[in-house]
């Protein structure tokens, strides 16, 4: 199969490097207790997919709009999740005790706010107005997508077409965002813009997609969280969705049972064969693969694309990462 993420995004290292010093100047403060929360957040990094595919779309432009870009998109990024983390009652992220837990959701939800503040500051330096209005329009839309998520949570008769509109705003924004923002760094038309907004946008679906089926067939110690989480939280998800459409009544009488009381990991094993006998494990990966192809397709007629490859690659690597 193709490239990890690492290699992928090995053509645009240099820029990884000057972007992780910027992340580090913009996270400096004179509180000690805003730097423990960031030391403790930022100690285990993840895999960079915003910025790196940021810096894939701009080539090789270098610019410091690209590295406040870069860095803002993270922040974004990384207080979204916080603000997940109180929302899902998350005890971990990314194999650590999250923020919520380890000090308490007060301190994550105003940890967030921060980082948003400093994301917004960063983009002002880069003298763009174009990524302003991008950046402010992609984080209306991951908050719009939480807020659909918190009123659809418990609802198992959830529609395809309702999940696929909530990833959308979400997940598929901001990597929409972030592809479209190297394109404006580039100067680039119009046209050339849209193609990689679109490219961003199926990735972000592939991606989600797939997460979405490694919180049920994924390995704990790649994923970073307990299995079954979207389970436990009353979210359906694509594989949910199609088993309880497919499934008949018994498939989705037990599901809701591992809703209302909790399960243990045995006991898990047997709602995944459930799924996987109704079709939704199949369906699902199907389903990622469709928005995969699309983003290369996005990509496949751009003239002048510095690191066309690795886009594609990386297309690839959101459907076929470990599993």
């Amino acid at each position: 199969m193709n490239r990890d993420i690492d290699s992928i995004f090995l053509p645009v290292t240099d820029k990884i490097d000057r972007f992780e010093e910027l992340l580090k100047q913009a996270l400096s403060t004179s509180s000690p207790f805003i730097f423990d929360i960031t030391k403790h957040l930022f100690s285990r990094t993840g895999k960079r997919l915003r910025p790196g595919l940021l810096f894939l779309s701009a080539g090789r432009l270098d610019s410091p709009s690209v590295i406040y870009a870069a860095v803002a998109i993270e922040l974004i990024h990384v207080a979204t999740l916080l603000h997940d983390d109180v929302i899902d009652q998350s005890d971990t992220r990314r194999g650590i005790e999250s923020v919520n837990h380890r000090w308490n959701n007060l301190a994550s939800v105003l940890m967030g706010d921060y980082l948003f503040a400093k994301s917004f500051g960063l983009l002002v330096q880069s003298k763009s107005q174009k990524l302003l209005d991008i950046f402010s329009r992609a984080t209306e839309r991951v908050a719009t997508g939480e807020l659909k998520q918190v009123y659809f949570t418990g609802n198992f008769e959830l529609a395809e077409d309702d999940y696929l509109n909530v990833i959308s705003d979400k997940t598929a924004s901001l990597l929409g965002c972030a592809a479209e923002a190297g394109m404006i760094c580039r100067e680039e038309d119009s046209r050339r813009l849209q193609a990689m907004r679109q490219f961003g946008e199926n990735l972000g679906m592939a991606f989600q997609i797939t997460d979405d089926l490694l919180d049920l067939i994924g390995e704990p110690s790649k994923t970073g969280k307990q299995l079954g989480s979207d389970i436990r939280e009353g979210w359906m998800t694509l594989p949910l969705i199609y088993a309880f459409r497919n499934g008949g009544r018994a498939h989705k009488n037990r599901i809701v049972e591992f809703y209302e009381h909790p399960f243990a990991p045995e006991e898990f094993r047997s709602v995944v064969e459930l799924v996987r006998d109704s079709g939704g494990i199949e369906y699902a990966d199907q389903k990622a693969r469709t928005y995969s192809e699309r983003a290369k397709q996005a990509v496949a007629d751009i003239p002048g694309l510095d690191y066309r490859d690795c886009l594609i690659e990386l297309a690839d690597f959101a459907v076929y990462r470990d599993k």
